[in-house]
């Protein structure tokens, strides 16, 4: 993901009383301290490189998985309702997606229309909107 896209979330969770979950690899700490650009501390909890244990043990503390992706049972984005549990939106590579080990483990696939030419979103305008329908303010 690039360091933009990571400032642009941050903003995004901050504006809708979210927190970001990022694995703490190296170029993930330097790309939030320059992506972001709150007056005040951000909320971001560091996962595992191990995103599927991570994973499973949030769903076993009682956590909702939803993951952003093009999937056959994936339900419309207008069709999400907000949420009323801990719920941690999970977001793939633009191009390749949420890897198949994540996708096994989320318990709602959300995908979101496009009438144009393309495939896909940029990662942060698409989580953007996720949130924002999470929150219940769209």
């Amino acid at each position: 993901m690039h360091g933009a896209n990571l400032g642009t979330l941050l903003r995004t969770c901050d504006a809708v009383g979210a927190c970001l979950a990022v694995p703490r690899l190296p170029w993930v700490p330097e790309a939030l301290a320059r992506g972001n650009t709150l007056r005040r501390p951000a909320c971001v909890h560091w996962t595992s490189r191990d995103a599927c244990q991570w994973l499973r043990d949030q769903r076993s503390a009682g956590s909702r998985v939803i993951g952003v992706e093009l999937a056959e049972e994936a339900i419309r984005l207008g069709d999400l309702p907000a949420a009323r549990q801990r719920t941690i939106a999970v977001l793939g590579n633009e191009r390749t997606g949420i890897p198949a080990g994540v996708v096994d483990l989320l318990d709602v696939a959300v995908e979101i229309p496009m009438v144009g030419s393309g495939a896909s979103l940029n990662v942060a305008v698409a989580g953007s909107l996720v949130l924002y329908r999470l929150a219940g303010l769209i």
